[in-house]
C-alpha cells in the first residue's frame, strides 16, 4: 500500500472546534495505527443547537414518559427499526433523516410518520433539531454507522446502531471509547440479547451448565446477494460497477459516507452493499451477532489471537467468497480453556454436524430479508457448542440452546437451573436505558470486541491470508496489509463533503503486495 502520506490527527483539544472539523478530525484518525482516543475525544463541540457536554455526564431530566427518538436511515430494516420502537410505546418519534427521501422504500414509513420533520443530512438534523433530539436509532449501511453515531454521542445524544457497530476495528474501537467518554446509553441491534437466548446462556454458564468449551461451530448457509446466479457471477468482477445516473431523491456523495468515492449504481443500493468489501462486512457480519454473541460475551472470548481463513471458494478483491469457513482460535481466558470457533457461510459449505444432534433449531423472531430468502427448512442459521461433559445445539437470534443427544437432555432436565424472563424487548431496554432505569444490554463495551472479531475474519476473507494477532497491542503480527485494514480506509475529498481528510488514502493491497 502507498502510505507515503498517513493521515495525521489534527489536534483537536482546542477550546472551540467546528463541527464539521470535528467529524473530519475523528474520521481522518481511523487511518493513523495509534490508538487515541482520549485525544480524539477531548475536543469539544461547535455551536448549533445542539451542544456537547464536554465530557460532563448527559442530563436525565426529560419532559415526559417518552424518548424523543430521531431515526437516521427510515427505509428497509430502518423501517423495521422505527416501528419496532414506536410500538413500545416508549418513543417520539421527532425526526427523520435518510439520503434517499422520498424514495420507493421510504415511502410506507413516510405515510405512517407523515409530520416528522425530513433531513437529508444528520449534521443539519442534528443543527436544526438538536434541542429536541434526546436519543438517535441508526438504520444505514454498515460503512455509514460511525460518522452518525460518533457525532450523535459528542452532542450528548443516546444512541441505538445496527450490527455490526461500524465498519473497522478502529472505528469501533473509537465508539467504544465514546461511550466511556460521553456517558450515553449505546446499544447495539442485537435482539438476541434481551430474550430468552441471552438469559438462558448467562443462566446456564453461571451455573456451570456451560463450562469448559473449547470448539463452537456456527453456520449461515442460506443464499447470499453476492453468490453467483446464471445471470450474474460476482466471483469473476475485475473492476467495480459502471455509471449510472443518480436518481433525483438521493443525495449519492452523503450516501457514500466515509466510503471510498465510488461512481453510482444502483448495484450498490437497498441492501446489495452488504456485497461489497467497501460497504459491508458479508455474511459473518450480517449474521455472526446473532448467531455466536452470547458465546463471544460469556465465554469472555474477546480477541482471537488467530483469524485462518481455512477454505474460500470464489475469492474476489471486491465482493465476499462464494464460501467461507474461517477458523479463529482464542487462547486460554482464566480457567477456561483455548477454544476454537469456526464460521461456515455458502449454501453448499455445510459443517460437520454430531450424527445424534437431531432436528436444528430455528427461530422465530429472524426479520424478513429486503431481498431473497433465508432457507430456514434446510439448515436454518445456528451453532453447535461442545462443552465438559456436554453438547448443545443451538440458532439464531432469541432461539434457546438444547443439550443433544434427547437422551441426555432428558437426563439433565431435572438439573437446569430456572432461567429468568426478560423484564424487556430489544428497543424497550434501550430506551429504558435511555431515562436511567435499565442498562444497555448490548452496550458497546460488549459489543465492541465482538464486532472487531467478526471484522478481523473480513479482513481473513478479503485478503485470503491467515493472520496472527496480538492481543495486548492490537495488531496483526505477520501482515502490514491487515494491520492498515483495521484502521479502515477513510474518504479522501474536498468540498462540502461529510469528510473532507487532508492526504490521500488508496485501497487495500491485494493478497501478496
Amino acid at each position: 500500500m502507498n502510505n507515503q502520506n498517513p493521515i495525521r490527527i489534527p489536534e483537536l483539544a482546542s477550546t472551540s472546534l467546528p463541527r464539521r472539523a470535528f467529524l473530519k478530525g475523528i474520521l481522518a484518525a481511523g487511518a493513523v495505527s495509534a490508538i487515541a482516543p482520549g485525544v480524539i475525544l477531548a475536543a469539544k463541540g461547535s455551536g448549533g443547537k445542539g451542544k456537547p457536554r464536554d465530557g460532563k455526564k448527559p442530563s436525565r431530566k426529560y419532559t415526559g414518559e417518552k424518548v424523543n427518538l430521531a431515526c437516521v436511515g427510515i427505509g428497509n430494516r430502518g423501517a423495521q427499526i422505527i416501528r419496532a420502537f414506536h410500538k413500545t410505546g416508549l418513543a417520539n418519534i421527532v425526526a427523520f433523516c435518510d439520503t434517499d427521501m422520498g424514495a420507493p422504500h421510504t415511502e410506507s414509513i413516510l405515510k405512517q410518520f407523515p409530520d416528522v420533520p425530513r433531513f437529508q443530512d444528520f449534521r443539519q438534523m442534528f443543527d436544526k433539531m438538536g434541542k429536541q433530539i434526546e436519543a438517535v436509532c441508526v438504520g444505514t449501511p454498515d460503512f455509514s454507522h460511525f460518522p452518525i453515531t460518533i457525532l450523535a454521542m459528542s452532542l450528548g445524544k443516546h444512541v441505538y446502531v445496527e450490527k455490526p457497530m461500524a465498519h473497522s476495528f478502529r472505528q469501533i474501537e473509537l465508539l467504544m471509547a465514546a461511550e466511556k467518554k460521553y456517558n450515553v446509553a449505546a446499544q447495539m441491534g442485537n435482539q438476541g440479547h434481551s430474550d430468552a437466548n441471552y438469559f438462558q446462556f448467562k443462566t446456564w454458564t453461571e451455573a456451570g451448565i456451560i463450562k469448559n468449551v473449547t470448539r463452537i461451530t456456527a453456520y449461515m448457509n442460506s443464499g447470499r446477494r453476492w453468490h453467483d446466479t446464471p445471470k450474474f457471477a460476482y466471483s469473476k468482477l475485475t473492476d467495480y460497477l459502471p455509471e449510472q445516473p443518480v436518481p433525483d431523491t438521493l443525495d449519492w456523495d452523503g450516501w457514500l459516507a466515509t466510503a471510498q468515492a465510488h461512481k453510482y449504481n444502483n448495484g450498490y443500493m437497498n441492501g446489495e452493499w452488504r456485497s461489497w468489501y467497501d460497504f459491508g462486512n458479508g455474511a459473518l457480519g450480517d449474521w455472526g451477532a446473532h448467531i455466536f454473541d452470547t458465546a463471544h460475551e460469556f465465554l469472555d472470548l474477546g480477541l482471537p489471537e488467530e483469524v485462518d481463513p481455512v477454505m474460500l471458494e470464489g475469492h474476489n478483491h471486491f465482493v465476499f467468497p462464494q464460501a467461507s469457513t474461517l477458523a479463529f482460535r482464542f487462547p486460554k481466558r482464566g480457567a477456561m480453556p483455548p477454544l476454537e470457533l469456526t464460521w461456515h457461510d455458502g449454501v453448499k459449505n455445510i459443517p460437520t454436524l454430531p450424527g445424534d444432534m437431531g432436528d436444528p433449531v430455528g427461530g422465530t423472531d429472524i426479520p424478513p430479508p429486503s431481498s431473497g430468502k433465508i432457507e430456514t427448512k434446510k439448515l436454518p442459521p445456528g451453532k453447535i457448542i461442545y462443552g465438559e461433559g456436554l453438547t448443545f445445539k443451538g440458532g439464531s437470534h432469541s432461539s434457546t440452546l438444547k443439550i443433544i443427544p434427547e437422551s441426555k437432555a432428558a437426563d439433565m432436565a431435572s438439573r437446569l437451573p430456572e432461567v429468568p424472563r426478560s423484564p424487556s424487548n430489544h428497543f424497550a431496554n434501550f430506551l429504558l436505558a435511555c431515562k436511567g432505569r435499565e442498562k444497555c444490554r448490548s452496550s458497546f463495551a460488549v459489543a465492541g470486541p465482538l464486532c472487531q472479531m467478526m471484522g478481523m475474519g473480513v479482513i481473513a476473507q478479503r485478503l485470503n491470508t491467515r493472520l496472527k494477532f496480538d492481543r495486548g497491542t492490537k495488531q496483526f503480527t505477520n501482515s502490514k496489509a491487515a494491520n492498515e485494514l483495521l484502521r479502515g480506509a477513510p474518504r479522501a475529498r474536498t468540498g462540502s463533503s461529510i469528510i473532507n481528510c487532508e492526504a490521500n488514502y488508496t485501497h487495500a493491497p491485494k493478497p501478496g503486495a
